[in-house]
C-alpha cells in the first residue's frame, strides 16, 4: 500500500466506497489521516461497514472542519453537473482530489530517494488501446527482467500497489476522468495513444476532453512523452511539447505515416515497426506473426510500448522478443476459439464506433455481432469499414437503429447474444470470423463490458460443444 503523505491528523471525506474508494480509506489511514468515508449507495454502504469502516453521512459533515474531499472517478464533479457533496466541498472552499492525485503526491518517499535507481511512473492515457498499451508495457519490464507493478484504471487502485523498489517501473493506465481532477500529475513518461468520441458529456465536449487527456501531458512535466500524432490534436500536442523538431524529449508515433523526421519516431506499416532517430532509422520490428497484437490498432499500442521501453533503455531485441510472448488482454480482439475454420474473436471492449472500426478493419470475411447501449452518432461513422463484413446480427437496445444506418449490409436483428452467436455460427463459412465489437456500451443487458465478452464467450464454446 502506497501510505497518503501530507494529511496527518485532518480529516479527509472519501465520496464512493468502490475499489479506489476503499483503497484511499486504508492509504489515509496508513499515513495517519483520518478518513470519512462515505457512498450515496446503501449497498456500497452495506460492504463498507462489513469491511469495517465507519460511515459518516456527508450530508452533514461539518465542511469547516475537513481538509480534503476525495472522490472516486465514476462520480461527476463538473459536467454534466456536479455531485452535490462535492458542490458542497468547493463552496466551502475545500480542495478536491482523487486517488491519481494522492499517489503522486505520496510515492516518492525518504526511502525511494536514497535507491540507487529511484522508481519511475509510466502513465498511459487515450481513448483507445490504454489497457493493451499498459499490459503491453509492463509485460515488456517483467521477460526484461526490471521490476515492475501495473495499476490505475487497468484493475488495481494506485494506491493499493506494493511501495515502490529500487529501480522499479510502475505504470498506470489513467482515464480522462482520472486525469482531468488529480491535482498532482507528475509522470516520468507520458503516453497519449490516440483521441475519438467518448464521455462527451462529462466533459461537455470533445474541447473538455481532449483538455482532461491533454493534463497528463502538458500539465504532468514528464520527462518524455510519447504523442500518437495520427489525429489533429496529438499531432498539436506533440507540438507543443517539442521545443524544436529536433527534440528527442517528444516521441511522435503512427500507424498511418511514416515519420523520418529530425526528432524521435516510431510508426508502424504494413506489419513492420520502425524506429528513427535524427532521419536515419536505427531499429526495425516485424509484427505480422505476433498473435497477441492483431490489426493496426494493436500496432499502435505496439508502437507506444515499444518507445516506453526503448525510453527506460530496453534494447530492440529484447522488446521484440517480449511482444512474441504477449498473449493479449481478455475481451479486446482476444482469440475465443477457431474451429472448421472459423475463428471467434471478442472485441468486447469496443464500446464505441471508433473502437468498433479498428476491429473491423483487423480482420477480413466477418460475421459482426454489434449492438447494446448505443452512443452518439451510432455506428454511421462505421460505413466505410463495412465491405468486409458479410453480416451483422444486431443485439440490446440499440439493434433496430443500428440497422437503419447498415445501408445494404445483410443484418439480422437478434435481441440477444444467445441467438447472435447461434445464428453466426450457424451461418459461417472456412476462412471467416465471428466477431463481437459492439460499438456501444454494455449497460442495457450487461453490468459492464467483460460481462458481456464472458456471455460471447460462453455461448460460443457452448455452441462447439466445449461446456
Amino acid at each position: 500500500m502506497i501510505a497518503v503523505q501530507g494529511h496527518e491528523g485532518q480529516k479527509v471525506a472519501v465520496l464512493g466506497l468502490g475499489r479506489s474508494g476503499m483503497a484511499t480509506c486504508a492509504a489515509l489511514a496508513a499515513g495517519g489521516a483520518i478518513a470519512l468515508p462515505w457512498d450515496e449507495s446503501p449497498e456500497a454502504r452495506a460492504r463498507a461497514e462489513a469491511a469495517g469502516l465507519v460511515l459518516h453521512d456527508l450530508a452533514r459533515v461539518d465542511w469547516a472542519q475537513v481538509a480534503l474531499l476525495v472522490t472516486s472517478p465514476g462520480i461527476p464533479h463538473l459536467y454534466p453537473a456536479p455531485n452535490r457533496f462535492i458542490l458542497a466541498a468547493l463552496q466551502a472552499g475545500v480542495p478536491v482530489d482523487n486517488d491519481i492525485g494522492l499517489f503522486f503526491r505520496s510515492f516518492t518517499t525518504s526511502d525511494t530517494l536514497e535507491y540507487d535507481q529511484p522508481p519511475k511512473v509510466v502513465a498511459v492515457t487515450g481513448s483507445n488501446g490504454k489497457s493493451t498499451t499498459t499490459a503491453l508495457i509492463h509485460h515488456i519490464l517483467t521477460e526484461c527482467g526490471r521490476p515492475a507493478q501495473m495499476a490505475g484504471n487497468i484493475g488495481t487502485g494506485v494506491l493499493s500497489i506494493d511501495p515502490p523498489r529500487d529501480g522499479e517501473v510502475v505504470v498506470l493506465e489513467l482515464s480522462s476522468y482520472q486525469t482531468e481532477l488529480a491535482r498532482a500529475l507528475t509522470p516520468d513518461i507520458a503516453v497519449f495513444t490516440n483521441l475519438s468520441p467518448d464521455h462527451l458529456d462529462r466533459h461537455n465536449g470533445m474541447g473538455g476532453y481532449f483538455a482532461a487527456k491533454r493534463r497528463l501531458l502538458a500539465e504532468g512535466g514528464p520527462d518524455r512523452a510519447i504523442v500518437g500524432v495520427d489525429e489533429v490534436e496529438g499531432l498539436f500536442l506533440a507540438g507543443q511539447l517539442a521545443t524544436a523538431r529536433e527534440d528527442t524529449r517528444v516521441i511522435r508515433i503512427s500507424t498511418k505515416q511514416k515519420l523520418a523526421g529530425p526528432g524521435w519516431n516510431v510508426f508502424a506499416r504494413k506489419g513492420f515497426l520502425a524506429e528513427y532517430r535524427h532521419g536515419r532509422q536505427v531499429a526495425s520490428v516485424d509484427l505480422r506473426q505476433v498473435a497477441g497484437l492483431p490489426g493496426a490498432h494493436n500496432h499502435q499500442n505496439a508502437c507506444a510500448a515499444y518507445a516506453v521501453a526503448r525510453s527506460l533503455g530496453i534494447a530492440p531485441r529484447l522488446i521484440e522478443d517480449a511482444f512474441a510472448s504477449f498473449k493479449g488482454l481478455p475481451h479486446r480482439s482476444q482469440l475465443v476459439a477457431e474451429s472448421g475454420g472459423v475463428r471467434y474473436i471478442n472485441d468486447s471492449k469496443a464500446t464505441n464506433a471508433d473502437s468498433a472500426a479498428q476491429a473491423l478493419q483487423a480482420f477480413s470475411r466477418i460475421r459482426w455481432i454489434a449492438g447494446g447501449l448505443g452512443k452518439d452518432g451510432g455506428i454511421a461513422a462505421l460505413a466505410p469499414h463495412l465491405g468486409q463484413v458479410e453480416k451483422a446480427y444486431l443485439i440490446g437496445h440499440s439493434a433496430r437503429d443500428f440497422a437503419l444506418q447498415l445501408g445494404d449490409t445483410p443484418h439480422e436483428i437478434c435481441e440477444t447474444m444467445a441467438r447472435a452467436v447461434a445464428r453466426a455460427m450457424a451461418e459461417a463459412q472456412p476462412g471467416e470470423v465471428v466477431l463481437l465489437a459492439p460499438a456501444a456500451a454494455s449497460f442495457d443487458q450487461f453490468p459492464d463490458f467483460e460481462k458481456r465478452g464472458e456471455a460471447f464467450m460462453a455461448a460460443v464454446r457452448a455452441g462447439l460443444g466445449h461446456e
